[in-house]
């Protein structure tokens, strides 16, 4: 694992990332839930990126991977503002966003924050809008403490350490929502989604394309495929679409 370099934005998060200067489009990936920049879809597209002598940037957000903060300080807005300050500072020119779950969320938030940069985005498991479903999936006790505590401990089979959940959070991602209103997106977009998948549902990425309006949207369904979407035919299937889009704005 290299070092990776930080940038130290104006509200006040240092973000560690590592960029590939090349040609553009350019290619940002945008990680999931407390997930980071070291997972396996995103060195997989930067393995490309260099193959290709494309630019390419990959970062952690607030409490995420090698970024400072906490992550229970986290919530949806901050990481938006962590994924702009970075699309702002590290890229230049026609970006293509790739979101995996959660980052389908934010890529969505900056691709209508950034109408001119934002040229196309490529959703891995999209969750836009995931934390009321979330707050639906708790049990009650749970809620309980997250009202009164301000925050409750949850295991994940994703790690070994527990996902605080605040009232922050929650709160912060009904605001943030998308969902809500129809997506103005005059861009390519292309959706990956496992029909396995147990905290995505499958039939949410037909809601996704929707509620865009203006763009060319694709659905791939990926047969028995679960959340994760990181075998090696999942990493080659994502490449593919992601050359696929890039190469179309050329």
């Amino acid at each position: 694992m290299t070092e990776p370099s930080f940038l130290t934005t104006r509200h006040g998060t240092r973000l560690a990332y590592h960029r590939t200067q090349g040609a553009g489009p350019g290619i940002v990936f945008l990680g999931g839930f407390m997930s980071d920049m070291e997972g396996s879809k995103a060195l997989a597209l930067e393995a490309w990126a260099k193959a290709e002598g494309r630019a390419f940037l990959r970062f952690d957000y607030q409490g995420h991977g090698q970024s400072d903060g906490a992550f229970a300080d986290g919530t949806i807005g901050l990481w938006v503002r962590d994924a702009l300050a970075a699309l702002d500072t590290l890229t230049e020119g026609p970006q293509v966003l790739v979101g995996s779950s959660m980052g389908g969320w934010i890529a969505l938030k900056l691709a209508r924050a950034r109408p001119g940069r934002v040229r196309g985005l490529v959703g891995v498991a999209a969750a836009p809008d995931f934390t009321p479903r979330m707050w639906a999936s708790l049990t009650s006790a749970q809620r309980q403490a997250i009202t009164e505590q301000g925050f409750v401990d949850v295991p994940t089979e994703y790690g070994d350490t527990p996902y605080r959940l605040t009232r922050a959070l929650f709160e912060d991602g009904w605001r943030e929502r998308v969902m809500a209103s129809p997506l103005h997106l005059d861009i390519p977009v292309r959706l990956i989604q496992g029909t396995a998948d147990p905290d995505v549902p499958w039939a949410g990425t037909l809601e996704i394309a929707k509620a865009i309006r203006g763009g060319d949207v694709e659905i791939t369904l990926v047969p028995e495929g679960d959340h994760r979407l990181s075998t090696d035919r999942d990493l080659k299937r994502l490449i593919r679409v992601t050359r696929e889009l890039a190469d179309s704005l050329r």
